[in-house]
């Protein structure tokens, strides 16, 4: 850690509170049995949590030993006090910015048995986070700065990235290693609708770790293969009809546009990794590697951990994101780091909620050897190392 560092970790940016009334006695299983104007529905209970990034990936970096920062804009009203005293009770809410004559996020999720979950999402006081709203003197005091979903935050996206690309800049001029997640949005809404080209061009270059998902990045960077691959998939989930060539495509797409390390989230398929060269690694700022040859120029794909029964998904990626950026910022191998990121992913997807499967540190470490993976194929110019479980590129540290 450097000398002035307090904070191993900032994760700033999407934040909200879910509210999730438990509906088992709902009925059939039919959205027209259960849904019908007039009729009343007795609910079990109503549990509270935070959702967004903030939370689902700033959480189980506290769990996994990392001290953290949580930063979000929230309203000074019942659903912020919400937010605040979940925090609070991680010792982690201090650094929320409280603003007045707004209101805070919140997401009322419904999920009857039998029917995939419906949201309804108010997007409050996210949509008008902007660059002021860092506390950059805190910032200066952390090793890594990681910001997540600005195409779910309105101030983020619009004027071409402005207020994102202020804020990376910002944070880089600390002397700060930076990181990226985003969302996949709506095609049909603002944000599905943005030049995401020039968002990109403008950003990325102040970016050191883009753990973007597969989707996300193929949507914002080759809409025509989006919307292929959408096309091809009929109702399955399109990250199975991606080839290892799209996913090598999009990765280096991202570093050619100033990313130092891509964390190419690829769901069920796992989690790819590729680095740029040993000079833009060693720049990587305040958490950059002890040993930059080790993470530089790697081409490493890492199958996920085999779970027989996915209770629900939510935040999985955000945990695997956590799971990645506590391992690099306890010095790991990037094969170990990436084992990391797939077992807190799969940690995630054993509960219903987006936070409470990940285990601490010692514990995932303790999991992972004996836990089975699920065997991918990548095909042609791919080599497996069984001792290490993973699978490298044909150019792995060329």
């Amino acid at each position: 850690m450097k000398p002035s560092a307090s904070y191993d970790a900032v994760v700033a940016g999407h934040v909200c509170l879910d509210i999730i009334p438990k509906l088992s006695h709902a009925g059939s299983g039919n959205v027209a049995d259960i849904f019908v104007p007039g009729k009343l529905l007795n609910i079990e209970s109503t549990a509270l949590s935070t959702g967004g990034a903030v939370s689902n990936a700033g959480l189980p970096l506290i769990k996994l030993g990392m001290k953290t920062a949580l930063m979000g804009k929230i309203s000074n009203d019942v659903f912020g006090n919400g937010i605040r005293a979940i925090f609070e009770k991680w010792k982690a809410g201090d650094a929320l910015t409280v603003v007045e004559n707004e209101q805070s996020s919140y997401t009322v999720v419904l999920a009857p048995p039998g029917i995939d979950r419906i949201f309804f999402h108010h997007p409050g006081a996210n949509d008008t986070f902007c660059a002021k709203d860092i506390n950059y003197g805190l910032v200066a005091r952390a090793r890594l700065f990681h910001l997540g979903y600005p195409p779910l935050m309105r101030g983020l996206f619009a004027n071409g990235g402005k207020e994102t690309a202020t804020i990376f800049r910002k944070v880089k001029e600390l002397g700060v290693t930076t990181s990226l997640d985003m969302a996949l949005p709506d095609p049909a809404s603002p944000a599905g609708k943005a030049d995401w080209h020039r968002i990109l061009d403008a950003v990325l270059p102040y970016v050191d770790i883009a753990p973007f998902s597969a989707e996300e990045a193929t949507f914002m960077l080759d809409r025509k293969r989006f919307d292929a691959i959408k096309k091809t998939a009929a109702g399955r989930d399109p990250v199975e009809c991606y080839t290892p060539d799209d996913f090598l495509h999009i990765a280096h797409e991202l570093l050619r546009r100033g990313v130092r390390v891509v964390v190419l989230k690829c769901g069920m398929r796992g989690i790819l990794l590729v680095t740029g060269s040993e000079k833009a690694v060693a720049g990587m700022g305040a958490a950059a590697p002890a040993k930059p040859a080790e993470w530089a120029n790697r081409v490493l794909w890492h199958e996920p951990f085999y779970v027989e029964k996915v209770v629900s998904a939510a935040g999985s990626g955000d945990n695997a994101i956590a799971g990645f950026l506590a391992a690099f910022l306890r010095g790991s191998s990037p094969e170990q780091a990436l084992a990391v990121a797939c077992c807190t992913g799969a940690q995630n997807v054993l509960v219903p909620d987006a936070v409470s499967g990940v285990h601490t540190w010692k514990e995932t470490m303790a999991m992972m050897p004996g836990w089975k993976l699920r065997r991918q194929d990548p095909g042609k110019g791919w080599t497996y190392n069984s001792r290490l479980r993973i699978w490298k590129g044909s150019r792995d540290g060329a």
